[in-house]
């Protein structure tokens, strides 16, 4: 296994709120986390990093080699996770409202357990065809879903970065959880929306099908993101399955 992880502040922005890292627990099982912070500059970079860090700190104290127990344990954090963020919205004005999306990928021998809140994403890469892994919970694609807007429509809406679910809201929060199988020469991409509404998946896909170092693949996402306006803060990270341990 090979990862390969970028964040960038991108054009616009005047400070970065994505947050991502890699942690491996007791048991030698990686797990993979992004979040996209919200709700001001002082309160989304804390959203996004105290959630990264807290789950981080967390699955490192486990032995879990069970992909059952494994999802179970991040619908299980997540959702704690999400209580502790909103008291801390609730700490002082600055942070009021903060939250933060949460993409997590386990990665086992023979599968993948993604849990995830909000919009950012998990795709896989396999055999030459890109999967969106995970449903956005946004505004867009409540509406996408009904019928009442095209996917191409969704991508120029004015409210399409509204959520519907975030780490950080009042009450419980729904975490939805993906497994699969893997395969030798698989890559698993999360990004925040900082990639996915810079750069279209046909794109994203050609990047990941060039012959290059992963890191390479990593820096050309971020660039073509840039380059194609950089609206938000943007950040890839990428795990090949299959090329050695790293």
């Amino acid at each position: 296994m090979e990862i390969a992880y970028r964040s960038d502040i991108g054009q616009r922005r005047t400070s970065n709120q994505d947050f991502a890292d890699a942690f491996t627990n007791q048991a030698g099982t990686a797990l993979a986390i992004l979040a996209d912070g919200m709700g001001g500059h002082q309160a989304g970079d804390l959203a996004s990093r105290s959630t990264v860090a807290d789950l981080g700190q967390l699955w490192q104290k486990t032995d879990l080699t069970d992909p059952e127990k494994t999802a179970s344990w991040l619908v299980q954090h997540i959702q704690q996770e999400n209580h502790v963020i909103y008291e801390k919205g609730q700490e002082n004005m600055a942070t009021t409202g903060m939250g933060t999306t949460v993409v997590a990928t386990a990665i086992f021998a023979d599968r993948y357990i993604i849990g995830h809140v909000g919009d950012s994403r998990a795709y896989l890469y396999r055999q030459g065809q890109l999967q969106q892994l995970t449903e956005d919970h946004s505004l867009v694609n409540e509406l996408v879903r009904s019928g009442e807007i095209t996917k191409e429509m969704a991508a120029t809406h004015p409210r399409r970065n509204v959520l519907t679910r975030s780490v950080g809201m009042p009450g419980d929060v729904e975490v939805d959880v993906t497994e699969l199988p893997s395969q030798d020469g698989d890559i698993l991409l999360m990004c925040s929306d900082g990639l996915t509404n810079m750069v279209i998946e046909s794109d994203i896909a050609t990047v990941l099908r060039a012959e290059a170092p992963l890191s390479e693949k990593a820096d050309t996402l971020v660039a073509a993101a840039n380059e194609a306006g950089g609206v938000d803060n943007i950040t890839v990270f990428l795990i090949a399955i299959g090329g050695g341990d790293q």
